[in-house]
């Protein structure tokens, strides 16, 4: 408990210093700064190589700092009431006099918003007196980060300081819905659609192939793992790695099972990690089993579809 407090502490101190520092999330880890700060925010994009027309996303503590910054509807609180905090972001009209750097949303005058369930994310953001502008703590494009070592692999001695929450519980990143004008998802995430449709009960729009970025997580390429990656395998080619749902009784090396009995809460925890320990074997490529597109089974397709882009 001490250590953590210290480690919060020290967090704090560079994030007031418009430094960028890896944070845990449920979902990802974070590359946290100052969302006010325009010092801060360009930091995020120069070492995430992110191109400027993508936008970040801001995480705040509670309501009272969002309605600052944000125009809040009946649709906000109903999702906000069910699910937050937790792994939904909302996209929002932005107010005139809000404080958020322009830089954060590429001037546009809406802003994606997340309230992190995350314990140690919790206690940082209760003290610090700003929201966090905080994208997935990686190289554009590449794999997210689930683990604190991850985000070390990614960025070395470039941040400065990484907190350590162990590995993310979700897995994947957020479900983004904009509710600036009729509910709309804008990337498949960590909450099931079918669970916002209900609480709404009303049709949403699903938009996550856009021609203009509204939201992070559009690009046609991203969340590869740097190396060749297909759908819908049924056999292995040479030097292939083989990505598995419900594991088998089959004893191969280049089987990797996303979970033991096929549940897709477990898969999803899992699949970043497993995409990187297969990079990091040396595999030259990767073949993944059919997952049906069902409930998270359409995030976990969604990451394979764009890493299949590279």
């Amino acid at each position: 408990m001490k250590h953590n407090q210290s480690n919060i502490k020290k967090a704090k101190k560079y994030l007031d210093s418009n430094n960028c520092i890896g944070i845990p999330t449920e979902t990802v880890y974070g590359l946290a700064g100052n969302a006010y700060s325009d010092i801060a925010v360009k930091k995020i994009f120069n070492l995430k190589k992110r191109p400027k027309n993508n936008p970040l996303i801001v995480h705040y503590y509670n309501l009272s700092e969002l309605k600052k910054d944000c125009v809040l509807n009946k649709d906000f609180f109903l999702l906000y009431k069910k699910f937050c905090p937790g792994p939904l972001t909302f996209v929002l009209k932005l107010k005139k006099n809000s404080k958020i750097s322009k830089i954060v949303t590429n001037n546009k005058k809406i802003l994606a918003v997340r309230f992190p369930k995350q314990g140690l994310f919790k206690k940082l953001i209760k003290n610090l007196g700003y929201p966090l502008a905080a994208p997935s703590a990686n190289i554009s494009n590449k794999l997210s980060s689930v683990k604190a070592s991850d985000v070390k692999e990614e960025f070395g001695n470039k941040i400065k300081f990484v907190l350590d929450g162990g590995k993310c519980k979700v897995g994947i990143e957020s479900t983004i819905i904009s509710l600036v004008k009729k509910p709309e998802i804008l990337r498949l995430g960590g909450l099931e659609n079918s669970k916002i449709k209900k609480v709404l009960n009303k049709p949403i729009i699903i938009n996550i192939n856009p021609n203009k970025k509204n939201a992070p997580g559009q690009s046609k390429l991203h969340y590869s793992p740097g190396i060749p990656l297909r759908m819908n395998a049924k056999k292995l080619k040479k030097d292939e790695a083989f990505v598995v749902l419900k594991k088998k009784n089959i004893m191969n090396k280049d089987y990797f099972y996303l979970s033991k009995k096929g549940n897709l809460n477990e898969a999803t925890k899992n699949l970043y990690s497993t995409l990187r320990k297969i990079k990091k074997k040396g595999y030259k490529s990767i073949a993944v089993e059919k997952i049906k597109s069902v409930g998270l089974g359409q995030s976990i397709n969604d990451r394979l579809n764009r890493a299949s882009k590279f």
